[in-house]
């Protein structure tokens, strides 16, 4: 096996899971960047069953693919009717696509009791499209539907589906694990008893062209995809982040890195691989949902390294705890800061922000960290803050401005309503900045008010902004009197950081977050 084609139904099938939905523009969007990393076929949607994937079509003959084929998804013609005069037929033309996917039943039970006709019937449905289509000049690909079910049901009469497709010139035939139930052994074996039937068993003269969809309510759909190819599957359809029907698809990017990378497989070039992490989390915003930060090789946390003997061995050779290197798939190594923390997370960090530090200031920082830990602090999402710490550590640091004092009202006043005011004082070099300011509440009031103080001292900081505020609470028990912690992610025009605040008081845990989150500002401008 040299090569194996990508196929992706992100916008078709990733579209159907729980709390995913593309606009228009949206999808249009998305088969730009994924023809630009060079994934070679989308599935643009299914053209029957909505005006938005019709317009889909519509627009996307218009959009400048460098390489990629736009793929149209559809069903076999009904029972008892012909091709010509078949909606779902007529609706894949229309689409004029390149490239059509009609699906079809592989497993009698839906045969019998979902499309209620015979089991010959069906064969001439799958035959009769697939012709059909063929002729009128489209590439087709046959989604043999529920096919694993149905070959452990009834393997005669799934293999007589697929030989009708591949006889009436289907150019590939995809084998369909569509509730998700296969294991990885099954895969393989029927794999390669379908490829050894229709070697055998068929009338047309070239080998079969095999492809594979998987979904993952088995938690297998990438591990099936992979027992697929290594059987003789030369197609794999997937989506990125994995999103799909009920728990998922296939992960695209779980699999073209285990196929290129581990099985020495062709699927994506060099620089299409560096591009994967971009487009997972592209496709994540494109969706409106968070990046999953566990992903394999694509997510923040595939490559985040917190034991302290992880971090001592990694420093000293790179691939000790790495299984790959993280820039073949555009991701970067991480290492968090926490109690677990040895001393070389600390000097990996001090490497990062391009740091001298002596093993007496690591040590210094590193129980800091751990002692801030055991009240509540947490700073694996907060790593501005231990930069802090460490650069808080130099000969003759001075704080950019100290703090003398705030206060903080909140005031629900007759015909105005609820409002907040906070006045702060600090000292910024020799100087005392006495400020007020409104908000529309207490963390909005301090943030305004510490700005009017800092910013005639530091114009930069007309730049900085904050990105999100996160409250959590430890202990819920305590009630109102509970410890509560703040984390504050801020932005300028060039990064994002993170500092933590813990307390019983909210407000001054919001403060502790403010101020650094401000600090860190003017010391990394």
């Amino acid at each position: 096996m040299n090569s194996v084609q990508i196929y992706d139904t992100t916008l078709r099938d990733g579209a159907q899971g729980e709390g995913v939905s593309f606009s228009l523009e949206d999808k249009l969007k998305v088969a730009q960047r994924l023809d630009e990393v060079g994934i070679p076929y989308i599935e643009g949607g299914w053209p029957g069953s909505n005006a938005k994937d019709a317009e889909f079509f519509h627009r996307a003959l218009s959009l400048h693919l460098k390489q990629a084929q736009i793929a149209a998804f559809g069903s076999t013609r009904r029972a008892r009717a012909t091709c010509e005069a078949d909606p779902q037929i007529r609706a894949l033309l229309d689409a004029g696509t390149p490239i059509v996917t009609p699906v079809g039943k592989s497993w009698d039970l839906h045969v019998h009791h979902v499309l209620q006709t015979t089991l010959d019937e069906n064969l001439a449905m799958i035959g009769e499209s697939v012709r059909y289509l063929k002729s009128q000049g489209r590439q087709v690909f046959y989604d043999a539907e529920h096919y694993f079910d149905g070959y452990r049901a009834n393997p005669e009469y799934a293999l007589t589906t697929v030989r009708a497709a591949h006889e009436a010139d289907a150019d590939y035939v995809i084998l369909c694990d569509t509730n998700g139930g296969a294991l990885p052994w099954d895969v393989g074996e029927i794999v390669q008893a379908t490829a050894d039937f229709l070697a055998s068993n068929t009338a047309r003269a070239d080998a079969a062209r095999l492809g594979i969809h998987t979904h993952d309510d088995s938690g297998l759909a990438v591990a099936n995809a992979l027992a697929a190819v290594r059987a003789g599957c030369i197609q794999v359809q997937g989506t990125v982040n994995g999103y799909g029907e009920r728990v998922g698809n296939c992960n695209l990017c779980t699999v073209i890195p285990d196929l290129k990378i581990k099985m020495g497989i062709a699927c994506l070039n060099e620089a299409g691989l560096q591009r994967l992490t971009e487009l997972s989390r592209f496709v994540s915003e494109t969706a409106n949902l968070a990046p999953n930060p566990r992903q394999p090789y694509v997510g923040a946390s595939a490559f985040a390294h917190k034991g302290g003997i992880h971090v001592a061995a990694l420093l000293k050779v790179a691939e000790s705890y790495q299984h790959v290197d993280p820039a073949l798939v555009g991701n970067q190594p991480r290492v968090l800061v926490s109690e677990l923390s040895g001393r070389g997370n600390l000097v990996y960090k001090a490497q990062e922000y391009g740091m001298d530090a002596t093993k007496e200031d690591v040590q210094r920082v590193l129980s800091q960290i751990k002692e801030l830990e055991s009240r509540g602090f947490y700073f694996e999402g907060a790593e501005a803050s231990v930069a802090l710490m460490l650069q808080r550590l130099r000969a003759g640091y001075r704080a950019p401005f100290e703090l003398v004092d705030f206060m903080v009202v909140v005031e629900h006043r007759r015909g105005r309503g609820l409002f907040a005011e906070a006045t702060v004082k600090v000292k910024v070099k020799d100087e005392i900045m006495h400020t007020v300011a409104e908000g529309n509440g207490p963390v909005n009031a301090l943030d305004k008010a510490l700005r009017k103080a800092l910013l005639p001292h530091y114009p930069h900081l007309a730049d900085v902004q904050l990105a999100d505020y996160k409250v959590r609470i430890l202990d819920g028990d305590a009630a109102t009197g509970a410890t509560t912690r703040v984390i504050i992610d801020t932005r300028n025009t060039r990064r994002t950081w993170s500092t933590v605040g813990c307390s019983t008081n909210i407000i001054e845990s919001s403060w502790q977050a403010l101020a650094d989150s401000m600090e860190y500002a003017l010391l990394n401008p």
